[in-house]
């Protein structure tokens, strides 16, 4: 008797907490099933809550692991994402060896993997980083003996460290089934088809990728804005499903070079948002790319020219010459 109540008290409970996540209303199915046929299901409704918050709160990132390792994995992805917001490139590059370390730590666990694909997509900002810290520093200005002002990299020196970078890489395997599926709906949402490469740089075509911040999916699309483009997060999250992400990534992409009217400034948007480029770009007086680069978020500095690098690999076209439908 008490463990039937215990099962009545706790799906009363879930369906509380979905009727919470849903605005107090549960949506219509298409092929909903007459009402006094109905049964609950206890575990899909626990697991569309728990879907839920982790879609939206996102609290437990890290449950699986053990406590030790909980600690160093939250350390890490705190610093990290520290470091990629910020605003200098050379601040990425310390971090590697702990990424090293932590990768199998979230490889290890179901629960963490989709982290794990976040970070793999990312291993190489690292060496890029490094390489980038290394460069000779710019001349002192005429006339002083004072050394200059540290600065970050050029926009120039970032796209050839990532061309030498990108260049030697074969197709990801899973690049070979999504690409031709994916730039048909690039193209249906008036966007080039050769855009379809962010994937790669986002997640590695993993559309189970999560970032800490709470990205999710093949093109890495954040909750509000998944919303706002027609995504649903509940009870299934739809930036796991490659089509309906493509197709909100390709019309979040049409709409920022609508906005700014060149690439690099629309796939630097993609990353940092859309303020972001706009206030830098008010404040310097600019309306290029090149005008802001090293005043982007030290993320958005080198994820543009791997973008630009890989769309020229993958496709030989030029990012800044792809052509709006």
């Amino acid at each position: 008797m008490d463990y039937f109540r215990g099962m009545k008290f706790r799906a009363v409970f879930i369906l509380f907490l979905v009727c919470l996540a849903t605005g107090g209303r549960l949506r219509a199915q298409t092929n909903a099933v007459p009402a006094e046929s109905a049964e609950i299901d206890v575990d899909a409704v626990m697991d569309a809550a728990t879907q839920f918050a982790q879609d939206n709160l996102d609290d437990n990132v890290l449950k699986a692991l053990q406590d030790v390792d909980r600690d160093k994995v939250a350390d890490f992805l705190k610093n990290f994402q520290s470091a990629l917001n910020g605003d200098s490139v050379v601040d990425v590059a310390p971090l590697k060896d702990a990424a090293n370390t932590v990768l199998p730590l979230l490889d290890a666990h179901a629960e963490t993997q989709p982290y794990a694909a976040w970070l793999r997509a990312r291993l190489d900002y690292f060496d890029a980083a490094e390489e980038l810290g290394n460069l000779p520093p710019p001349p002192p200005p005429p006339g002083t003996n004072q050394p200059p002002r540290v600065v970050n990299p050029p926009f120039a020196a970032e796209q050839e460290i990532w061309i030498k970078k990108v260049s030697p890489r074969p197709w990801p395997e899973a690049a070979k089934k999504f690409v031709p599926a994916l730039k048909p709906v690039f193209l249906a949402e008036g966007v080039p088809a050769e855009l379809v490469w962010l994937a790669e740089v986002e997640s590695g075509f993993d559309a189970h990728a999560r970032s800490p911040a709470g990205a999710v999916g093949m093109f890495q699309l954040m909750p509000a804005t998944a919303k706002n483009l027609g995504l649903s997060l509940f009870p299934f999250d739809q930036r796991k499903q490659p089509e309906s992400a493509a197709h909100a990534a390709a019309k979040y992409l049409r709409r920022l070079h609508t906005q700014f009217g060149d690439w690099r400034l629309a796939v630097a948007a993609y990353n940092c948002g859309e303020g972001t480029v706009e206030k830098l770009l008010k404040r310097h007086h600019t309306t290029s790319y090149e005008g802001i680069a090293t005043y982007l978020p030290a993320e958005t500095q080198m994820y543009v020219p791997k973008v630009e690098a890989t769309v020229a690999h993958r496709e030989g076209a030029a990012l800044e010459k792809l052509k709006a439908a």
